[in-house]
Parts: C-alpha cells; sequence; structure tokens
C-alpha cells in the first residue's frame, strides 16, 4: 500500500532567462516526473550516476544513494532506478545559488534531508553568501526536516533546469562546468528549515524600496512580481521603438539634496545611481475661465506667477504655502525611519523636539481647511483643490497637509528630475541592487494567497502551486488585494474591515500611449500638462481632468528620431468598462479616446489626431489584468472629510508577521509617499527579525497608541 506524497525537488537557476523558474514535484503515484527548465546540452561527455537501491520493509527509510527519507508502506521506490545525470552546461557562466521553498507532505514517519553537497567552482554558500572553500558548495548543511506530525514540511531546493524522464528517473542537466559530488548526504542531528527573512509581494517601487533597505541590512529577501518586469505602476514597456512610462513620469524624491529625496537613497543604498534631467517646470496647468498657470522649478518664479494671477490674495498665499514649507522642513531635518518604532520617535523627539511637534501638530489636518484660513477667492481655491488632486486624486479638503506639502515643496527644494531611459530604469536599478546585496527576484510568480499557520503569516502560494516560506511577509498589494483576496474569511483581521469602512478604493484611470510627429509640438512645449478645461466641478468627474505628460521634450531618446511620446491619462472607473462584449470594449476604447484626444487638439496642439503614427489605450481592466490592483484601483480615498493622516494605517498589520506596503499605507500616493512607506517598512520589519534595536514594551504600547489614533478619523 502506498502513501500519497508530494516531494518538491530543487530548483537551480542556472540561465540569466527573467522568466519564471519551474518547480518539480514527485507525484502523489507511480514515477517521478519532474520539469526542469529549458536548456540544451551541447556535449555528451562527464556522465555519472548515483543508483537508488531499496532497503528495508514497512515503516523503515528508504536509501536514496544514502539519502534517507521515511515513509510507510510505501512501494514508490520498490525496485532499482539509476538516477542520471548527465551533462551541465548553463545558457549563462553566472551559477546563481539554489533557492528554497517549503512544501508539505503526510507522512507521518520523521525526515531528514541533511548536507546536500553539490560541488562548483566560483560559487557561494548558501545563506552566507561566501565561499566556504576554494572548491565552493553550492550547498552546506542545508536541511529539511520534520517530525512526527501530519503536516509535516520539507523543502524544495529548486534547480531551474531541463527535462527528466519519468519512467527511468533520469535527470538530464546540463552545464560547462563538471558536475561532482563530495559528499551526498550527511545525516544530522535536529531538523532546519532554510527560508527568508522577507517574502515581497510585488515590485512596485513601495516594495522595493523595502526590499532594498532590508538586504543591506543584512536580510535575506524574495521579492515576487506577477509580471515579466519590476516597477508596478512605475514600470514601463517598449513598443514600436518607444519606451514607454506605465505611469506619471513626474519623479519626486529624486535629487540630490535633504532627507526627502528617498529614490536617490534607495538607489545609493544598493550602490546604484542614475543620471537624470533637470525639469524646469512640474507641471502646466490649463483651468476654466482660461486660467494659466506654471509651476516653475524656482519657488520665487512660481509665486510671483501665481500672485500675479491673484493679485489680491498675495499675503493668503504667501501664508498658505509659507505653512507647506514649514512641515516641509520639518520632514527634511528628520532621519525617516518607521514611525511605529519608538526608539527612533523618542530618538528624533529628543533631538529635534520643535520638529517633532509640528509634524504632529499637523498630523490630523488637511490641506483644504489649512488653505481656507488664509484664502477667499473660489476660483484659487479651486486652483489649490487641482493641485491637491495631482498628489492624491481628491481635493484640498480631503488630502492630508503633510501629504500636499511634501508635493508642493519638493518640487522647488530638490526639483522633478526624470532619469534618462524612462521612469523604468529605477525599478530596474532597485531589482539589480536587490540581487547584488545578495537577495532575489522572481518575475512570473503570480501570489494567489498568502499562507497562515496558528495566526501568523508564514508563507506565501504561487498561482502554480509553489510555496515560499519566510519570518515576514510583506505586501505590496493593495489593502483590497491584501486582505480580501491573499487573505480571506476568518483570516481578515477585524480591523481591516474598519478600514474599508472609513477609505473607500481611489478611481482608476484610462490611459493612451501614443508616439506623434514631433512637428506637432511647438518647441517650447512643456513636459507636463492639467487640463480642465471649461468647469471646476467636473474636476473629480471621470474623464473630467486631463493629465499628459510628453518625456521626450526632457529624454528625446524614449522614442525614434522625429517622433514624441504622449502619455494621457484621466481617471475612469472599471463599472464603466464591465460587461461588454470584446467587440464593444475595443470600440469604446476607441471612442473615448478620440474624446480625449480631441480635447487636447482643441486646446493645446492643432492637428494632434493627424500627427498620431503609434495608439495604445489602456483601460482600469488593463491595470487590474497587469498590475494586480483592485478594481485598477491607485490607493485608498476617504469616504467623507478625514482627519489629516491620522486613520491611515502604517506598515503593521493586526495579523503577526504581515506588513503592508506602497500608496494603501501612511503617507499615501504618489512616488515620494511610496518610498517613504519602503523606508518605514523595511525599519520596522528589520527591528521585528533582530536586525535593529527594537523595546518589545514600547512596541506594544506604541502600536496600541497608534491603532488608537486611527479610530478618531
Amino acid at each position: 500500500m502506498s502513501l500519497p506524497h508530494s516531494l518538491s525537488m530543487p530548483e537551480l537557476g542556472f540561465t540569466s532567462s527573467p522568466a519564471s523558474m519551474h518547480i518539480s514535484q514527485f507525484p502523489s503515484h507511480h514515477h517521478c516526473s519532474t520539469q526542469l527548465g529549458t536548456s540544451r546540452p551541447r556535449i555528451q561527455e562527464n556522465r555519472f550516476q548515483l543508483i537508488l537501491s531499496q532497503h528495508g520493509s514497512q515503516g523503515n527509510g528508504h536509501n536514496l544513494c544514502e539519502l534517507k527519507l521515511g515513509s510507510q508502506n510505501s512501494q514508490l521506490l520498490g525496485h532499482g532506478y539509476s538516477v542520471q545525470l548527465g551533462t551541465i552546461r548553463p545558457r549563462s557562466q553566472k551559477h546563481r545559488k539554489l533557492s528554497f521553498g517549503h512544501g508539505r507532505t503526510s507522512f507521518l514517519n520523521d525526515y531528514k534531508l541533511s548536507g546536500l553537497k553539490l560541488g562548483f567552482y566560483n560559487t557561494r554558500e548558501l545563506d552566507t553568501l561566501r565561499p566556504k572553500v576554494p572548491k565552493s558548495k553550492l550547498i552546506q548543511g542545508c536541511h529539511l526536516g520534520g517530525s512526527n506530525s501530519s503536516k509535516c514540511r520539507h523543502g524544495s531546493v529548486q534547480l531551474g533546469l531541463s527535462e527528466v524522464k519519468s519512467r527511468n528517473l533520469n535527470f538530464v542537466m546540463r552545464s560547462s562546468s563538471t558536475l561532482s559530488v563530495d559528499k551526498v548526504v550527511e545525516r544530522e542531528g535536529g531538523g532546519g528549515k532554510s527560508y527568508y527573512d522577507a517574502i515581497v509581494i510585488g515590485s512596485g517601487i513601495g516594495g522595493l524600496v523595502a526590499a532594498t533597505q532590508l538586504a543591506v541590512k543584512g536580510a535575506r529577501v524574495l521579492v515576487l512580481e506577477k509580471y515579466v518586469i519590476p516597477g508596478g505602476s512605475s514600470g514601463y514597456y517598449e513598443r514600436d521603438g518607444y519606451t514607454f512610462d506605465v505611469g506619471s513620469s513626474v519623479m519626486f524624491g529624486f535629487s540630490d539634496k535633504g532627507n526627502l529625496n528617498l529614490i536617490t537613497q534607495a538607489l545609493a543604498a544598493v550602490g546604484c545611481e542614475m543620471q537624470v534631467i533637470p525639469d524646469p517646470t512640474t507641471v502646466h496647468y490649463h483651468l476654466p475661465n482660461n486660467l494659466s498657470v506654471l509651476v516653475h522649478r524656482e519657488y520665487s518664479e512660481f509665486i510671483a506667477e501665481l500672485t500675479g494671477k491673484f493679485p489680491h490674495e498675495k499675503e493668503g498665499i504667501l501664508k498658505f504655502y509659507g505653512e507647506c514649507w514649514k512641515i516641509f522642513n520639518a520632514l527634511n531635518s528628520l532621519e525617516l525611519k518607521s514611525l511605529e518604532e519608538p526608539i527612533y520617535l523618542f530618538g528624533q523627539f529628543f533631538q529635534k523636539p520643535l520638529e517633532c511637534l509640528t509634524l504632529a501638530y499637523y498630523l490630523p489636518q488637511n490641506a483644504g481647511d489649512i488653505a481656507r484660513k488664509y484664502i477667499q477667492d473660489p476660483q484659487l481655491l479651486s486652483f489649490i483643490d487641482a493641485e491637491c488632486f495631482i498628489v492624491s486624486t481628491v481635493k484640498a479638503l480631503q488630502t492630508p497637509m503633510i501629504n500636499a506639502s511634501m508635493v508642493m515643496c519638493d518640487r522647488h527644494y530638490g526639483g522633478i528630475n526624470y532619469p534618462v531611459g524612462g521612469v523604468g530604469g529605477i525599478a530596474k536599478s532597485l531589482a539589480k541592487g536587490l540581487v547584488d546585496q545578495g537577495s532575489e527576484i522572481l518575475y512570473k510568480a503570480n501570489v494567489t494567497s498568502i499562507i497562515v499557520d496558528q495566526g501568523r503569516a508564514v508563507g506565501v502560494r504561487l498561482s502554480d502551486g509553489r510555496e515560499f516560506f519566510a519570518k515576514t511577509i510583506i505586501s505590496n498589494a493593495t489593502r483590497w488585494n491584501t486582505f480580501g483576496t491573499l487573505l480571506k474569511g476568518d483570516d481578515v483581521p477585524k480591523e481591516e474591515e474598519n478600514f474599508q469602512k472609513v477609505y473607500v478604493k481611489a478611481p482608476s484611470f484610462l490611459s493612451i500611449h501614443m508616439g506623434v510627429k514631433a512637428e506637432v509640438l511647438p518647441p517650447d512645449t512643456d513636459c507636463h500638462h492639467f487640463v480642465l478645461e471649461d468647469d471646476w466641478t467636473r474636476l473629480e468627474e471621470p474623464y473630467g481632468s486631463i493629465f499628459l505628460s510628453i518625456p521626450t521634450v526632457l529624454d528625446p531618446s524614449l522614442a525614434p528620431e522625429g517622433r514624441h511620446i504622449l502619455h494621457i491619462f484621466t481617471t475612469s472607473s472599471i463599472e464603466d468598462w464591465e460587461g461588454l462584449s470584446r467587440k464593444d470594449y475595443e470600440a469604446k476604447k476607441e471612442i473615448v479616446a478620440d474624446e480625449i484626444i480631441g480635447r487636447l487638439e482643441d486646446k493645446l496642439f492643432p492637428g494632434l489626431k493627424s500627427s498620431i503614427v503609434f495608439k495604445e489605450v489602456g483601460t482600469p481592466k488593463t491595470h487590474r489584468r497587469y498590475l494586480a490592483r483592485d478594481k485598477g484601483t491607485y490607493g485608498p480615498i476617504p469616504r467623507r472629510t478625514p482627519k489629516g493622516l491620522l486613520g491611515m494605517p502604517f506598515n503593521t498589520t493586526a495579523m503577526e508577521g504581515l506588513y503592508c506596503v506602497g500608496d494603501s499605507c501612511f503617507p499615501g500616493q504618489g512616488v515620494i509617499a511610496v518610498s517613504f512607506s519602503g523606508v518605514m517598512c523595511a525599519h520596522r520589519v528589520a527591528a521585528d527579525i533582530g536586525l535593529e534595536k527594537k523595546s518589545p514594551v514600547l512596541d506594544a504600547a506604541l502600536l496600541r497608541l497608534l491603532g488608537w489614533l486611527r479610530t478618531l478619523a
């Protein structure tokens, strides 16, 4: 009688392909059928055999070349088999270290897989990333074990190679190096697991910043990305010679000074830097009543322009933006780490008490309330609504003052700087830096659930069945994806249900990426535009206002010669695109896009439609499909007028071991905000896994206090 079981085999990623690695498994019955990669053999020498022989009877362990696996009444290995490992030749000379996941089995007997050593030159010892001896071992002393339990865990050492025949257990692997086995198995006492310090779900900027910050502190991190490239909404894609930014190309936090240049700091932490192009203007507003406002890089020029439009409100303008600077300067003077870590908070308070008290004072306040203290002109207040709408997709009364201040001042302090080669280069550089630090990123890895054990998040499960385990899980998915899709039912904490009563999903976008003939744009065209032609009340309505980026104004290399890129996006809800046949869906995309382009043609660029040489339209369904965002949303917005940032959740959650990062967390949407979220999350996680100082007593008290404050919002 055979006991059904599944043994996850090791996966060795020898190729440099970004594609997802395959997991290898022994099936529940019959013989072994294992898929290992895609490489092709080029030579046939250097073969050797490992002989599997059966020993023992009921309840005894079977020996696989001294590899003992305990199974009960199993006839699976009831005959002698030969395992032939053929020539090994990788597509790349860079041998990547083994990565481990964990599976589950129903074996009742204890088993251990210990001390497996595969000899390679120029490889590193797992976990330490240091060569053990001149002839380095690919695996040294790693062990996977379980005990008398119906749910023992064992490992998957994944070998991303190719082909194995199920009938005779012939494993064929290829490399230009010669494989040698110094000692196939060592029996060791005890059972341990090789797993990660942190698993990050999603490679948006928030997730990548958190991952890289943890990696440089010494943590072993695995980032799992559903798509084939990193970046999420700050990613890129290429078509017909064009390099398109997926989302906005207005890059805050990318200067060379201060403490709020968080993108620059994140890249520097992993030894990366990018060449940037200064943008002389942040945005050019085209508003009702022919109001045109250009936000210059120099603050004095911007104030001169705005007070020139509203001379009667000069004092109010100076006071409102002056308060923004007060907040920005307080933030910019502090070392930014987790606001959920009391040792850091107390240290900052004793060093900079005035700045900390300033931030505490503004924490529950909104930009709209502050603006109305100093300004009465309804059109100027509507302009400030537009300023905040760019930041948070809501008006000033619903935008936290701290969020507004970060953006409205950083654009003048450090300025908007566009990365050469496009925004996608930021995520690519962070991903490279992560790997250089000895951690990993896996693409085409669609996480479908978070694994919970006795109320603690311990791992993740992918759509293809693979499982990975870690001390901590960090979700860069939206709050709704995390608590509703990755976690369901009884696993969703009560606090998250309360959050979803206070906040709703921000709208998604209709996006249009176009390549146009360069001559359609005037020579002095600005890079970024915001268009609301006729009616202030349409600001928040679907398709009411239009964002426009023309990154080739700054970096012509993104498009073929004689061409410009136009990236147009406007708010839209997914409900507007559901229930349509494929034909009707495509037709509607063209109709809506044509109307939006027509508005830009009338307002800014005569002849725009006839200049189009490439066009691609995306809807909220597109954002949901490729970015795995619930209904295509870009973060939470309050159901009613909020009390500043009091209601925003931080990185910790009510589930032990689970953290969130990104635009669903404090301080909210935007590149600089999600970068801040990533830095804070990494600090809190590092403290919890022993890489930073912590005080459990103070931690508990502070987290209770923050939880209580959220109930006041």
